[in-house]
């Protein structure tokens, strides 16, 4: 199991990352604009699904690849920080599947609830910043000497606890900001901050 020590540097370092503005986290406020809270809660089932299986390979393939394949792994840090950084001047611009949109529609009609959950998934499984971070992240709270199944556990319990508290923190702002981002102007400014955020994540993940 993991040492209190290090689960107390590791929940404040993976809430930082959790409640970066990213994919996941714009899509559930986006649901929760267009859909309610309530009904986004079949999306975040299916983005927890999809960032447990992410974690836990990354977790469990980490090892080799860092000891057998340093220059892959800090070429693939890279590769993640930069891509991060141009998905953050697309949200600048309001540009991109990531950006808030700019117009919403305030009668969308209810999705499928198995839509939401298998887009929640494929939003997780298919996103690039998840697997950089995990990869990036998990080896320092790995002890060599311990068994690696208990310690993969633990620490993907609590990343799904932290990732579930996110979620609702993103999908209950989105109801409340519901009328504010009406205006293309807000949207645009909040665009912008969390653009601005992204790129600072794709520097310090490239350079960490």
């Amino acid at each position: 199991m993991l040492q209190l020590s290090m689960l107390s540097v590791f929940v404040p370092t993976f809430l930082l990352v959790s409640l970066t503005p990213g994919m996941c986290m714009t899509l559930s406020m986006v649901l929760g604009m267009t859909q309610g809270v309530r009904r986004t809660l079949w999306m975040m089932a299916g983005e927890l699904a999809g960032v447990g299986l992410v974690a836990a390979s990354a977790g469990a393939g980490v090892a080799t690849l860092m000891l057998r394949q340093p220059a892959l792994f800090a070429m693939f840090k890279w590769v993640g920080g930069a891509y991060l950084g141009y998905l953050g001047i697309m949200m600048w611009r309001s540009r991109g599947r990531m950006a808030i949109p700019l117009t919403l529609d305030r009668d969308a009609s209810p999705v499928a609830r198995g839509q939401l959950a298998l887009q929640g998934f494929v939003t997780a499984v298919a996103n690039p910043k998840g697997w950089a971070f995990f990869v990036a992240l998990l080896p320092p709270f790995l002890e060599a000497s311990r068994p690696l199944a208990p310690q993969l556990v633990m620490l993907v319990a609590v990343i799904l606890v932290i990732e579930f508290l996110a979620l609702m923190l993103y999908a209950s702002g989105g109801r409340t900001l519901r009328r504010l981002l009406g205006e293309s102007g807000n949207v645009r400014l909040l665009n912008r901050v969390a653009g601005s955020l992204m790129v600072g994540v794709g520097i310090w993940l490239a350079l960490g």
